[in-house]
């Protein structure tokens, strides 16, 4: 049973974070040869207070 563990900053639309669930199981199920049933895709969102980014937390980062 393939687990895929994705982390990303907290703050995008709950339709985005499940098109990323649907695109990442189709990935796999393609690249192994597995059953889509079989595939678990966790998703943890990181506040960006808790990410760092060259020593600061991402929320003290310029934003680009």
């Amino acid at each position: 049973m393939p687990i895929v563990q994705i982390q990303i900053l907290q703050g995008r639309e709950q339709e985005q974070i499940q098109h990323l669930i649907m695109n990442v199981t189709d990935a796999v199920v393609k690249s192994l040869e597995v059953d889509i049933e079989r595939v678990r895709v966790l998703v943890t969102e990181i506040p960006d207070t808790h990410w760092g980014v060259g020593g600061k937390p991402k929320s003290g980062v310029e934003k680009y």
